[in-house]
């Protein structure tokens, strides 16, 4: 009897410590995290890279919970982070780099622990231009779907168009495709015409000619910028040919000045910065090429051309230095007025001047009396320059009955070249010549 009574007390000092204590045992353990996973997919190992790269990936969290905090990249021994975490990318300039082999690293990182690292090992080669080459630069820079809400985005269409610009001037004026750059959004290409999820990048997209690709960000569009210039100062016939889409900063609300009086003409970079006359001046102010066409096509952008509305000049003190000796200046909107766009084509400036430029149609179109343009045979000659594309543009713009309500845009002109002042700019800037 007495073992039976002992028996039962252990068993029920078993079951209540078994109650007590194994639950909590259980409150106290962590489940198990894993390491988070990461790849890279584009470039890929071995590749040979030049100007600019955009590195690309995806990084997993295989516990399923998809909590990837940050994609960190490690060029020369730094650790950088990455934009993205599940899909991620990275913009390396590699204009000034030192040609050689770089290893690069990624990581990702889900708040408690890093993934492996992945390590891909590249050749960098940056192009030549040597003294018996073609000394002809193109740059496009276009911010059109921005992130934060789907009413300011402007679609894919002005990407299409710097294409179409490119192998144009690629195919007919014998542009080098190692001196052509276009610069888009984050670099990056995203589906519904840039209304949904990103797709690739643009350097992984297939494209007919080997131009370089990169994003519409301040440090991208300076270090090219810069480049170009470098290069192009190098030799006395060199041409350059700058062309940018964007969202313009104004007032569009105010109708009759667009906010515009006092202040500079300017467009906004992806990054939200934004990119002044003044600010664009500075970038172009060593730039020796006296064969240059600067197309600015956006918003309120007269300024860019030192211009405000109907060909009246801008304020002395809101001068800079896009407009030079050389140079050929052009806003696709005045400083007070909007602009337009086709998400799908492009803006609308832009479309026109490449129309006439490309088909020959505006082959003899000039400035007439009082700033009125007009087409004459009598000055036809089977070529089409910069400015004649201008005013077939501005000309469509009045006339067409299918335009009529984008006629208040008041494109702007600023010709130095190849001389400045009224009567040394009168010879036409043909490209490729």
């Amino acid at each position: 009897m007495k073992n039976t009574i002992i028996a039962i007390i252990t068993i029920i000092i078993v079951i209540t410590l078994t109650i007590t204590f194994v639950p909590r045992l259980y409150e106290n353990q962590k489940p198990i995290n894993s390491k988070p996973i990461i790849e890279i997919t584009f470039p890929t190992n071995g590749d040979i890279v030049s100007n600019i790269v955009t590195f690309s990936g995806k990084a997993t969290d295989i516990d399923g919970n998809q909590t990837i905090k940050k994609v960190e990249i490690m060029i020369n021994e730094t650790w950088m982070v990455a934009e993205g975490t599940t899909t991620w990318s990275y913009t390396w300039n590699i204009f000034d780099i030192e040609d050689g082999y770089y290893k690069i690293s990624v990581r990702a990182w889900d708040g408690a622990v890093y993934s492996e690292i992945k390590e891909i090992t590249l050749k960098v080669s940056n192009p030549e231009v040597v003294e018996s080459g073609s000394h002809k630069w193109a740059v496009f820079i276009v911010a059109a779907n921005f992130p934060k809400d789907n009413e300011s985005k402007l679609g894919n269409g002005g990407l299409f168009l710097a294409e179409k610009i490119a192998a144009f001037f690629i195919e007919n004026y014998k542009y080098p495709t190692s001196n052509m750059f276009i610069l888009f959004d984050d670099g990056w290409i995203r589906t519904e015409n840039g209304y949904g999820e990103k797709l690739q990048t643009l350097q992984e997209r297939y494209h007919e000619y080997d131009i370089t690709y990169g994003d519409a960000k301040l440090d991208t569009v300076e270090s090219t910028i810069k480049n170009v210039v470098d290069e192009s100062n190098k030799f006395e016939d060199s041409e350059v040919f700058i062309w940018i889409s964007s969202h313009g900063y104004g007032n569009s609300e105010d109708t009759f000045t667009g906010g515009k009086i006092f202040d500079r003409s300017g467009v906004f970079l992806w990054d939200e910065f934004l990119l002044t006359d003044k600010k664009l001046g500075n970038m172009l102010a060593n730039l020796k090429s006296t064969k240059t066409c600067v197309i600015v096509d956006a918003c309120f952008s007269g300024g860019f051309a030192d211009k405000t509305i109907w060909d009246f000049p801008e304020l002395f003190l809101f001068r800079k230095d896009v407009v030079k000796s050389g140079r050929v200046v052009i806003a696709g909107a005045s400083k007070f007025r909007v602009g337009y766009a086709s998400t799908t084509e492009g803006p609308l400036f832009s479309l026109l001047w490449f129309k006439g430029l490309s088909t020959g149609d505006a082959d003899g179109y000039r400035s007439g009396f009082l700033k009125t343009v007009r087409s004459t045979n009598l000055f036809e000659d089977g070529k089409v320059s910069a400015e004649e594309a201008f005013y077939y543009a501005s000309y469509m713009l009045k006339n067409d009955e299918k335009l009529k309500d984008y006629s208040n845009m008041e494109p702007q002109i600023n010709d130095q070249y190849p001389n400045k002042g009224i009567f040394r700019s009168r010879a036409g800037l043909i490209f490729g010549q």
